[in-house]
């Protein structure tokens, strides 16, 4: 359970090489622009992605990756909230980003009701088990991780990066020709939601651990 809670932070890794993108959107790594995704150009965009998210460049993802994605992601957060460049944070600053980070939500919400539906009931249609948002989906990524680690050494080498999301390419590949069309991706993306769907239901027909 600790292996897989250490690669789950490593989740993003693998769910930013996937042949999968928003609806309407290209393939990732579709370089060529074609709307097709072809396993040469999947490979290729795999190998981009892990040579960003290596960020000491010693051939593999681990905790010291982890640890530096972390520090970038702090200190381009203090930056956002300096507004002033002073060095500091100042409470006037703190809540100028609380302000602007409602109205972005109050955003999504009026986007979410114009496309169909409440937006408070979309927010909690992607909230997972107990009120945490994206709770299943959190637990794919982590089960998606350790089946990377195939040597289960904590680290996820290149091979295995690649290994990893050219297994997803194969599975998006409908027919076995080599390449992903727009279609089968949509597939995909069905058979993702059914599956989810699945999912909830037995969570939701389980008995209540006491």
């Amino acid at each position: 359970m600790k292996k897989k809670i250490s690669l789950l932070t490593l989740g993003a890794a693998l769910i930013a090489v996937p042949v999968l993108a928003a609806p309407g959107a290209g393939a990732r790594g579709d370089f060529d622009g074609n709307g097709t995704l072809t396993r040469t150009e999947a490979q290729a965009h795999a190998a981009e992605k892990f040579a960003k998210l290596d960020a000491n460049q010693d051939g593999k993802l681990d905790a010291s990756d982890r640890a530096a994605k972390r520090a970038e992601t702090q200190a381009k957060m203090f930056e956002r909230l300096d507004a002033n460049r002073d060095g500091n944070i100042s409470k006037a600053e703190w809540d100028q980003h609380g302000a602007d980070r409602a109205a972005k939500r109050d955003e999504r919400g009026e986007k979410h009701a114009d496309v169909g539906g409440p937006g408070e009931g979309k927010r909690h249609g992607m909230r997972g088990h107990h009120g945490k948002r994206g709770g299943g989906h959190d637990m794919g990524e982590g089960r998606m991780m350790a089946r990377a680690d195939t040597d289960g050494d904590r680290a996820i080498s290149q091979a295995e990066f690649q290994t990893a999301a050219l297994a997803r390419f194969d599975a998006a590949d409908g027919n076995k020709d080599g390449q992903v069309t727009a279609e089968e991706r949509a597939a995909q993306r069905e058979a993702w939601k059914a599956k989810a769907a699945e999912w909830r239901a037995k969570r939701a027909a389980a008995p209540a651990s006491e």
